[in-house]
C-alpha cells in the first residue's frame, strides 16, 4: 500500500505569505525608503573591512566557503536534512519512493522558479565588490580559486533554492525539520555575503520575497502534493516493472 501526501488548500497561509512578500517588495521599491540600501552598504563595508592580510584565518575561512567545493558540502548538508526528514516519516509506504517524489518535485520547482524569475524580473545589479572601487577582494588574498563577485548578483540563486528547500521541509516534514533547515539556510547563504559576492538584500529581500510569493501557490494548494504523488506513482510503477523482470 502506498501512502500519498494529502493535497491541501490553505488560502489563509497563501494570503499571509504573499502579504509578507509584498511588504518586502514595497519596502524595496518605494523611492523614499532607503532601508535596504543603507543596510546593504552597512553590511558590506563592515564585512569587507574584515578581509585583510592581518586576519588570515578569517580570510581563509571566507575563501574556502566561497570555493566550488563548498557548494558540494552545502548539498551534502541539505541531503542529510532530507534523509533525516525521510527517516522521521513512518507513515509513508514505500517511504523511499514517496520522498523521492517529493525531492524530484522540489528540483522541478527550483528550476521553474529560478528560470521564471530570470524571465519575469528585468532588474539586475552587480555585486558590491563590482560596484565599489578600492575594496578588499578575498580572491586576491588567497592562493586558490574562490568567488567574490558577479556581474549580476540579483537575486541570489543560492538563497532562492535554500529558502525553497526550507519551505518544502515545512510542508512535508514538519516544523522541527523546517527550523533546522532554516538554520542551515542562514549559515549556507552567509558566505556569499561575507565575500561581497552578494548584497544582503540579494538574499534576505529578493530570495525570501520570491519564495513568499511563489512557493505558497505550490505547497499550500493541491499542485505540489499532486505532482509529488504523480512522481511517486511513476517511481513505484518503474520499480514494480523492474522487479517483475
Amino acid at each position: 500500500m502506498m501512502t500519498v501526501t494529502r493535497p491541501m488548500f490553505s488560502p489563509g497561509r497563501i494570503v499571509l505569505c504573499n502579504l509578507l512578500g509584498m511588504i518586502l517588495i514595497a519596502s524595496w521599491l518605494f523611492p523614499n525608503l532607503t532601508f535596504w540600501n543603507e543596510l546593504d552598504d552597512a553590511v558590506f563595508f563592515l564585512t569587507n573591512a574584515w578581509l585583510e592580510d592581518a586576519n588570515t584565518l578569517w580570510v581563509t575561512f571566507v575563501a574556502v566557503t566561497n570555493h566550488r567545493a563548498f557548494d558540494v558540502a552545502s548539498l551534502l548538508v541539505l541531503l542529510a536534512i532530507f534523509i533525516w526528514a525521510m527517516r522521521r516519516d513512518t507513515a509513508s509506504t514505500p517511504r523511499l519512493l514517496h520522498w523521492g517524489g517529493i525531492g524530484i518535485t522540489m528540483l522541478i520547482t527550483a528550476v521553474v522558479l529560478t528560470q521564471g524569475v530570470r524571465l519575469i524580473v528585468p532588474y539586475g545589479h552587480p555585486s558590491p565588490t563590482y560596484a565599489y572601487d578600492d575594496v578588499n577582494l578575498v580572491s586576491q588574498l588567497v592562493e586558490f580559486a574562490t568567488k567574490d563577485g558577479s556581474g549580476n548578483s540579483f537575486p541570489g540563486d543560492h538563497g532562492v533554492n535554500l529558502f525553497l528547500f526550507t519551505a518544502f521541509m515545512w510542508r512535508f516534514a514538519g516544523r522541527q525539520v523546517a527550523l533546522v533547515s532554516l538554520f542551515a539556510t542562514l549559515l549556507l547563504s552567509a558566505p556569499r555575503i561575507l565575500s561581497g559576492g552578494h548584497w544582503f538584500s540579494d538574499v534576505y529581500f529578493a530570495a525570501l520575497a520570491i519564495n513568499l510569493i511563489a512557493a505558497p501557490w505550490i505547497l499550500f494548494t493541491p499542485l505540489g502534493p499532486r505532482i509529488a504523488n504523480a512522481v511517486t506513482t511513476g517511481l513505484v510503477s518503474v520499480r514494480n516493472r523492474w522487479l517483475a523482470n
